[in-house]
């Protein structure tokens, strides 16, 4: 690493230390030209995948798009900023361990679905009626009783659910 000060193109390390929750890494160096010391920040570097558009032009991926879709599809709902900001960084693992340089934007799409499921399922309707672009009621029902069907066989712990028939049921076993 060059010298800050003198340009100089040899330093040591003196001290390092996990800095950033562990992500990072500082270490303090020393100058074996002028002997001047700085700090510098190692992080790893994870890329993630281009993005291909359904008209197949591609661009970076954007975890701010992402976020925005997210929180639109949860606004005036009760879920805490940190679920969201877990959710996202499942699927940008989920992004990462695909190992791809490119990856189909309706791949993204169904993670996000995934996580929403799990989350919120009013979030997750609102997110897949745009997604799949409904185009009448019919469509909406038919995916809000497909998530009904699968809540009965694999249920969410503490999620409210979109179906009325479902809270007679809890309320009943009370």
């Amino acid at each position: 690493m060059h010298c800050p000060f003198c340009n100089h193109i040899d330093t040591r390390v003196t001290d390092s230390r996990l800095a950033g929750d562990g992500h990072q890494i500082r270490r303090r160096r020393e100058c074996l030209a002028c002997g001047e010391r700085f700090t510098t920040f190692e992080t790893a570097e994870l890329v993630l995948p281009q993005v291909v558009k359904n008209d197949l032009s591609r661009q970076p991926f954007d975890q701010g798009k992402l976020r925005a879709g997210i929180m639109k599809a949860f606004e005036k709902r009760p879920i805490a900023r940190d679920d969201v900001e877990l959710a996202i960084e499942r699927i940008c693992h989920r992004l990462r361990v695909l190992g791809e340089r490119e990856v189909a934007s309706r791949t993204i799409g169904e993670f996000v679905m995934d996580e929403l499921r799990q989350l919120d399922e009013v979030a997750y309707v609102r997110y897949a009626s745009v997604y799949h672009r409904f185009e009448d009621a019919d469509e909406f029902r038919a995916e809000i009783e497909q998530l009904g069907l699968r809540q009965r066989q694999a249920p969410v712990a503490g999620q409210l659910s979109l179906l009325p028939s479902q809270h007679r049921d809890k309320r009943d076993k009370r």
